[in-house]
This record gives C-alpha cells, structure tokens and sequence, in this order.
C-alpha cells in the first residue's frame, strides 16, 4: 500500500512507526518543520518536496494537521489527490463533510480518531466514512490504523465523544497515574517503587477488565472486602467526587471538540 501522510507531529510520526514496523507500507511524508521530516526519513519514509508531490500516487492520503491547518492543506493538495485513493483524516474535531466540502468532489473519506498509546502499538481507533467512502474504504483504513492498535467503527454523530474519552483519556490516566505515585510517596515508599507498583496495577487492571469481560463494578467488589483498606480508599475518593471529576473531564473534552468543528467552519 502507498500511503501519503501529512503532518509529522506526535500522531504522525506515532502511526509511521507503526506501519514501518509492520511491513509492506510504501509512506511518502511532508510536514513544514525540517527537524520532523528528518525524523521521518529516519523511520523510513521517503521525505517528499511539497504535500502535492507527496499525494501523488498514493492510495490513501493521510491528514495528520492541526485542525487549524486542514482547509489550508486540503487546498493546496486537492487537485493532486489521485482517482482511486482516498483521504483518511486523523484531525480532531473534523467533520467529514468539511473535508468534502473542501475538496469540492465526490472523494472517498474516512474520519478516525486514534489516541497516543499507537506510539507503541496498543492504542485505540475509532473510524467513521464519509459520503462517498465504502466498505473497502473503511478497510483500508483499518489496515493502517491496526497497525498501532485495536480499531472500531462508529456513527459520525459520536466522533466528538470519543475524542473527548479514548482521545484525551490518556492524559487523564497519566494524571491519575502520576496521582497515585505521589499518593505512595506520601506514605513512605520510595518513588521508583511507587511508579513500579502504580504501572503494574494500572495495565494489570485494565488488561483483567478487558481479557475477563466482566463487569466493571462487579471488578472492583472482588477488591473490596467489607470493613477493608479498598473501601476506606474508596471511599475517600467518592467524598472528593472522583468520578464526578473524571466524567466532567470526558465531557469538556468533548464540547471542546464540537468548539473546534464550529471554528473551522467560521474561519473557513
């Protein structure tokens, strides 16, 4: 597969490890910053001159920009997409009929959003097809996108939730996690068996949650023996609203992204 990716930023760069590590990807990379394309020659990618000599030839375009940047990207590089490949969008908050619109064409589009963890391969994917994108559109995009992890296909209607949960989440787990070293080091363990103990609880956790399929409150009671340690913890997190602090995070972050689409539309 040919593959053009645009913008060689965190994400970029994150899923041309993944299809280098995978095999059997020819990627052709531009982004404006000299230091991010040596980056990715280094990976691999054939560093193209300009975004339109990097689409050419391509059978899928893949926009990794800032929100800001995709109707400025899109111009530029609109007339070279080539017949027969597709776009595969990987900007927050932008809607498939943005992208359409732009083009000014019935070209096939996929929206996904993928979360950071695909630097190592373990990340999530959610993807969504645009009016003229088909079946074999969507699988394409899995293919890319399974190369850094597992992947879903959802209603577009549900792009900015998921951004605001699988997107930002990592931060939010990383919070968490950085919470709960300090909360060791402030009971007497030294830092570095804080992080130890604290990451292993963290993916033993959720790899139990996913591999057992049980529910998650019926989990956490396995823990939580009456009159015990978990449930004076427990406890004290339910007095400062844990959950309700964790929820609320979820759904700024996804007004936050319906805000970026509203924007992209009055700028444009």
């Amino acid at each position: 597969m040919r593959v053009a990716l645009l913008g060689a930023g965190n994400m970029g760069t994150s899923l041309l490890r993944g299809w280098m590590r995978r095999g059997g990807i020819e990627v052709s990379v531009w982004d404006p910053l000299p230091r991010r394309r040596e980056e990715a020659g280094r990976l691999g990618a054939k560093v193209a001159p300009s975004n339109p000599e990097a689409v050419q030839g391509a059978d899928v375009v893949v926009l990794a920009v800032k929100p800001g940047k995709v109707g400025e990207v899109l111009d530029e590089v609109g007339s070279s997409l080539p017949d027969g490949g597709m776009l595969l969008s990987v900007a927050a908050g932008v809607p498939t009929a943005f992208l359409e619109g732009r083009l000014g064409r019935r070209y096939p589009v996929v929206r996904a959003m993928p979360n950071s963890p695909a630097l190592v391969g373990v990340g999530i994917s959610a993807v969504c097809p645009g009016r003229w994108a088909s079946d074999e559109h969507l699988e394409r995009a899995e293919a890319l996108l399974g190369a850094v992890g597992e992947v879903v296909r959802t209603e577009e209607k549900l792009m900015d939730a998921v951004t605001g949960l699988s997107g930002s989440g990592p931060a939010y787990v990383y919070t968490f996690l950085e919470a709960l070293v300090d909360g060791g080091v402030l009971v007497g363990l030294p830092r570095d068996l804080a992080l130890k103990l604290a990451l292993g609880t963290v993916l033993g956790a959720a790899k139990m949650a996913k591999e057992t399929g049980e529910d998650l409150s019926s989990l956490r009671g396995k823990v939580t023996s009456p009159g015990g340690t978990t449930i004076a913890g427990l406890y004290a997190l339910e007095k400062m609203r844990f959950r309700a602090a964790v929820m609320g995070a979820v759904e700024a972050a996804t007004k936050r992204s319906e805000e970026l689409r509203d924007e992209l539309y009055s700028d444009s």
